[in-house]
C-alpha cells in the first residue's frame, strides 16, 4: 500500500497517453505518491491496462479512458468520463504525443509528421488544457495543469525530425506560459521540458548515436523515464505552489 505520508495522498490526476514510456512512468509515480490515477490510451489498450494494473499494485484506485486527443469530441467525451467516475481531477498531465521516430510513422514525408505532430502535441494539448480548465472550473476552480515540451525548443537542434518537433513542442511552451496567466491564481500552469530520454526512440537508435549524445551531456547518460516521473511529482505537489508559467528541463545538462 502507498505510504499516507506521499505528495500527492488525496489527489486524483491524470495522465493522457499513459500506456508506456514517460507517461506510464508519470503515472505510476503519483500512484506511488498517494494519488489515485486516471490514464488514456489511443491504440495500445495492453499497454494501458498493465499501467492501471500497476497502479492498483500500489494500493491506488485507476482508471483507463480511451481518448484520441487530437479530436476534440474524444477530449470532451473524456472530461464527461472523468467527471462520472470521480468527484474531481486535481492534476491534468498532458503526455499525449505523436510518434514520428520510430515504425511506420518514421517513413511519412515531412510535412506528413508535420501534420501529424501539430494535430497531436500542439492542438491536442491546446485543446485538452481548455477542457481541463473548464473541468477544474465547474469542480470549484483550482487545479494544476502539466503539459509536455522539449528541452531543444530553447536552443534548436538540426534535422527535419527536431524541426518538426521545435514547431509544436515550442508552441506548447509559450501556450502554456499564456494560459498560466490567463488561469492565474486558482490553476497553475506548468512545462516539462524532457531532453534525451530512454524510451523506444532511443532503443532502436544507432549505438554510435547513443553514445555520442552521452558524451555531450554533462550527467553522461540518457534519461530514464523515471527522471520525468519525479519532475512530474514535483510540479503537481504543494511543494511547486509558488510556481506557474515555469519549464523544467529533464535533460541531464545537454541544454541550460
Amino acid at each position: 500500500m502507498t505510504d499516507a505520508r506521499g505528495r500527492l495522498t488525496g489527489k486524483t490526476v491524470l495522465v493522457t497517453g499513459a500506456s508506456s514510456g514517460i507517461g506510464r512512468a508519470i503515472a505510476i509515480r503519483c500512484a506511488n505518491e498517494g494519488a489515485d490515477v486516471a490514464v488514456t490510451y489511443r491504440g495500445n489498450r495492453e499497454g494501458g491496462e498493465a499501467t492501471a494494473a500497476a497502479i492498483r499494485a500500489a494500493g491506488r484506485r485507476a482508471e483507463l479512458i480511451r481518448a484520441d486527443i487530437a479530436r476534440e469530441e474524444e477530449v470532451q467525451a473524456l472530461t464527461a468520463e472523468l467527471e462520472r467516475r470521480s468527484e474531481r481531477v486535481d492534476v491534468w498531465i498532458n503526455n499525449a504525443g505523436a510518434d514520428i521516430l520510430t515504425g511506420d510513422s518514421g517513413r511519412l514525408s515531412r510535412v506528413e509528421k508535420l501534420d501529424l505532430v501539430l494535430a497531436v502535441d500542439l492542438r491536442g494539448t491546446v485543446i485538452a488544457s481548455w477542457a481541463a480548465v473548464e473541468l477544474m472550473r465547474r469542480q470549484g476552480g483550482s487545479g494544476i495543469i502539466i503539459n509536455m515540451s522539449w528541452d531543444h525548443v530553447t536552443l534548436g537542434l538540426e534535422g527535419e525530425n527536431p524541426m518538426v518537433y521545435a514547431a509544436a513542442k515550442g508552441g506548447i511552451a509559450s501556450f502554456s506560459r499564456s494560459m498560466a496567466r490567463e488561469v492565474a491564481p486558482d490553476i497553475r500552469v506548468n512545462v516539462l521540458a524532457p531532453g534525451f530520454i530512454q524510451t523506444a526512440f532511443g532503443d532502436a537508435a544507432d549505438e554510435r548515436w547513443v553514445e555520442s549524445v552521452k558524451k555531450r551531456t554533462p550527467l553522461h547518460r540518457w534519461g530514464a523515464p523515471d527522471d520525468l516521473a519525479g519532475a512530474a511529482v514535483f510540479l503537481a505537489s504543494d511543494d511547486a505552489a509558488f510556481m506557474t508559467g515555469q519549464m523544467i528541463m529533464v535533460n541531464g545538462g545537454v541544454v541550460m
